[in-house]
């Protein structure tokens, strides 16, 4: 049996973000001893990927961004182009790959946090805190005792929700042979792209270099696509849409991100907690999960740090929640389309504000004035429907 303060079950971004928070803030109770359960190479290790978030200026993993940038750009349906500075913010990008080598480097100069390859079948709680039981990378039975414990593993069932939507892309990085990408701007909406029956499309670059980017095509919908279609889209919205002309492909990323008004439970016992995606950092109206999970992190480390009970604080505020829930059922109910929907906002909102407002930052009075930018009549029905609507149990992840 392995005795600990703290357990962190998984190491994708929530699980390392806790991690570092632990290793480099310092309180008055002193360093708790920690473990991070890393399951093995195999099919239950994250994918590589890449997440992006906005911040003020320098942050605590700017070693690991690959890019960032200081300018946004949505093109409407038409071709209408909306851009502008977003300063002193900068949109920044991490690969998982960078994420990791950097707080691994973190974790090994500080010497808190203990690393553990193993399969974890439960967490649970026990007398006195929680215990967790698995599998060692050898196949031995492995059990961890801990007065903390923080399962950051995906959800075997979804809770019931009212609305649920797919956030589901594919994403080339490219090389062209012409300088074709503007390097200090996101395209961060591109609407140029067919759009689904139901739900809503668009093109996103991220430009690396004048020759490199990231080309991603996202859908929100209902149901994934067959698997070639993917490609189909890219191959569109590269050679119809953007022109790029001759170019190699050096990699691909692709995703599934559930985009739902259902309820996350952060605490699954007096001494167990859920963090991260499972404990619903995800956005439900972006899919943005990267920020928010910093922001759970480090409030749970510095409880801990304190000596406070550490449970995980929302990820985003209940004002918040309460939009996105409408905002989602007026697109999957095909009431307003998403991408007029999103082209007004950004029409309308300066876009420095618009992010603070999607990431939960944003007051009352900024909100409403928000809200002058969208459908009046579909969103006001819709939030009067909402609370008679059940909630639906979901399929499994």
């Amino acid at each position: 049996m392995i005795d600990a303060d703290v357990a962190i079950v998984g190491a994708g971004a929530a699980g390392l973000s806790l991690a570092h928070w632990l290793s480099v803030l310092s309180g008055p109770a002193g360093s708790p001893s920690v473990v991070l359960l890393d399951a093995p190479e195999g099919p239950l290790r994250p994918p590589r990927r890449t997440w992006c978030f906005w911040e003020h200026g320098p942050g605590p993993y700017d070693a690991a961004v690959t890019a960032s940038w200081q300018r946004l750009e949505v093109h409407g349906p038409r071709g209408e182009r909306v851009d502008g500075g977003i300063a002193p913010l900068r949109y920044k990008m991490v690969r998982s790959d960078d994420f990791e080598a950097l707080v691994a480097r973190v974790l090994d100069g500080h010497g808190v946090v203990r690393r553990v390859e193993a399969t974890v079948d439960a967490v649970h709680d026990a007398p006195g805190g929680s215990e967790i039981h698995g599998r060692a990378a050898d196949g031995s039975p492995l059990a961890l005792r801990a007065r903390w414990a923080f399962d950051s593993r995906p959800l075997e069932v979804p809770p019931p929700a009212r609305t649920t939507l797919l956030q589901h892309f594919r994403g080339w990085f490219v090389r062209t042979r012409r300088p074709a990408f503007a390097p200090d701007t996101v395209g961060l909406m591109d609407f140029r792209t067919p759009q689904p029956d139901r739900g809503l499309s668009f093109g996103y670059v991220l430009p690396t270099g004048r020759h490199e980017a990231l080309v991603e095509y996202t859908e929100f919908s209902p149901a994934v696509l067959a698997d070639g279609a993917y490609d189909d889209a890219l191959r569109h919205y590269t050679e119809d849409v953007l022109r790029l002309g001759p170019f190699e492909r050096l990699g691909t990323e692709s995703g599934v991100i559930p985009m739902t008004d259902a309820s996350f439970a952060r605490r699954t016992g007096d001494s167990t907690f859920r963090i991260g995606v499972a404990g619903g950092a995800t956005r439900p109206s972006t899919g943005y999960s990267f920020a928010a999970t910093q922001r759970q992190a480090r409030a749970v480390a510095a409880a801990l740090h304190a000596g406070r009970r550490p449970v995980p604080p929302p990820p985003h505020p209940a004002r918040s929640r309460a939009m996105d829930a409408v905002m989602l059922r007026a697109l999957d109910a095909g009431r307003v389309d998403g991408a007029e929907f999103f082209l007004r906002l950004f029409r309308g909102v300066p876009p420095r504000r618009l992010l603070r407002f999607l990431d939960g930052r944003t007051r009352l009075h900024e909100d409403l004035s928000i809200g002058l930018h969208v459908p009046f009549l579909p969103m006001l029905r819709t939030a009067a429907e909402l609370p008679r609507l059940p909630r639906r149990p979901q399929s499994g992840a």
